[in-house]
């Protein structure tokens, strides 16, 4: 017998009429209103680890397991649109209330966790309250306010890298030699190359070319070219071991530096201070200001020619690499080398210094190393190495981001834009059909031209424009008025 029914004859029993329709004990009259289902048993599948029964973890709440986590490349349109799109479907289908797609990684892989209180299993279908509603009744969209937030907000813009060159310039007898380095860039906005017994300047604001010097009066040819930091004065150095300073205002020839017995292929300026390196492998170090003989310095310990110089941005250490395999690390004051690094399987001539981070050095070995190295020079620890995959023959560091841009020969001979610290790979741009064995980067950061043997001269867009800094409105700031 029912219980309420029992109830109701034991208060009619003792004469406890209860009118029809009043309530009795906070219930009604008339059966209880009960959760109805259906007569199928329905096990609980709670335990079961179900892909469909579990969400991903937020990055504030939870903490990602190293060996599961890992570095996404770089995001693509494609992936920018599918990850829309997918949160789309999750705000529409699954109530995932997302509203902004900075936070959401298309790659990321993260930890699963179950959901707190959901049973998908659940036959009766729960009503949602009028005031959590997303939609509006007399909105026009098809989906819900969420999803239109989402929809609105901003995405972060992708800079895309052309793979075609801006510009293309020809150049006639630019030697197919690894050891020398004929490019170099001026402050002044102007590109000075060395194609067999002369140098040519091109301006890259008149696309003027005027030929500096000519050295076949001397039965000599070009080597080596190098800008001075102000692009007053330019360096050559010569086959018969010869560092020529020219200034380039009045075309003339300032003075001859002699000391060297073979090629000069390396040169770096220091302020007025001028390091030269050769096949004889010296390094050696003058001021142009004053006479060779009083000035110089003879940095001994490479025992093969000498093939990459580099001076940090502070002005402090000059790093040079050799045809021995050998990268080495000298201070101002020392002839014999501070720091020695000897991991390379092949000659070191790609070398660069971070602008961005004190005392990081980057250098590249050729055709048995194949890979770029990072140093501490601060420690003098080995940090990151990453194989190219070919000869590395340059290396130069954005001067506005942490990226650096590498040039290659043997096999591919292809242009690599690397992330720095997680070395990802940003861009490959292809186009030379012999090794890419010159480089140089243009004053404002922003562009690179490259040299090959196939006697071109390919400019190319790879570095993000220069950040622009607000200026403070301070009336502290001295360099905001003129008084």
């Amino acid at each position: 017998m029912d219980p309420e029914y029992e109830k109701r004859l034991l208060r009619q029993q003792n004469g406890q009429v209860t009118p029809i329709g009043s309530p009795v004990g906070g219930s009604p009259v008339s059966s209880p209103s009960k959760d109805k289902y259906g007569d199928r048993f329905i096990p609980s599948r709670a335990g079961a680890v179900w892909h469909i029964n579990f969400n991903m973890a937020p990055d504030a709440n939870k903490v990602q397991s190293p060996s599961i986590t890992r570095k996404a490349k770089e995001p693509s349109d494609n992936n920018k649109d599918s990850l829309a799109y997918n949160c789309l479907l999750k705000n529409e289908l699954l109530g995932a209330s997302i509203e902004d797609l900075k936070d959401q990684q298309p790659d990321d892989r993260r930890i699963l966790v179950p959901k707190e209180s959901k049973n998908m299993f659940q036959y009766r279908v729960k009503k949602r309250a009028v005031d959590n509603s997303d939609s509006s009744p007399y909105s026009l969209s098809p989906v819900g306010n969420k999803s239109q937030k989402l929809l609105r907000s901003p995405r972060k813009t992708i800079r895309k890298i052309s793979k075609i060159p801006f510009k293309v310039l020809d150049a006639p007898e630019l030697q197919d030699d690894f050891y020398l380095n004929l490019v170099d860039w001026s402050s002044q906005n102007v590109l000075s190359v060395g194609l067999g017994t002369c140098v040519y300047l091109w301006s890259a604001c008149t696309s003027q070319v005027t030929r500096l010097c000519d050295l076949s009066v001397d039965v000599d040819s070009v080597t080596s070219v190098s800008w001075a930091e102000r692009g007053n004065f330019v360096a050559v150095g010569t086959h018969k071991g010869y560092v020529q300073i020219w200034d380039v205002a009045a075309n003339k020839k300032v003075s001859t530096l002699e000391g060297h017995s073979a090629r000069v292929g390396a040169l770096a300026w220091n302020a007025d201070m001028l390091s030269s390196g050769s096949r004889d492998r010296l390094i050696l170090q003058r001021d142009i200001r004053t006479p060779p003989v009083i000035t110089e310095r003879r940095l001994t310990g490479h025992r093969q020619e000498v093939c990459g110089l580099k001076w940090s941005p502070d002005h402090q250490h000059l790093a040079s690499g050799g045809n021995d395999n050998k990268l080495f690390v000298w201070n101002m004051n020392s002839t014999t080398p501070v720091q020695t690094y000897t991991d390379h399987l092949a000659a070191v001539k790609a070398i660069a210094w971070s602008p961005h981070q004190h005392g990081l050095l980057a250098s590249g070995g050729g055709t048995a190393d194949r890979s770029i190295r990072f140093w501490n020079t601060l420690t003098g620890q080995p940090l990151q190495s990453v194989d190219t995959g070919s000869q590395v023959c340059n290396l130069a560091w954005s001067k506005h981001a942490n990226e650096l841009v590498s040039t290659h020969g043997y096999s591919q001979n292809q242009i690599l834009v690397w992330k720095y610290p997680s070395l990802v790979q940003i861009a490959k741009l292809t186009g030379h059909s012999y090794r890419v064995l010159y480089l140089a980067v243009s004053p404002d950061g922003e562009a690179i031209v490259t040299g090959a043997g196939d006697e071109t001269l390919r400019f190319w867009n790879v570095f993000s424009k220069t950040r622009s800094t607000k200026e403070s409105k301070s009336v502290l700031n001295l360099f905001t008025r003129i008084r």
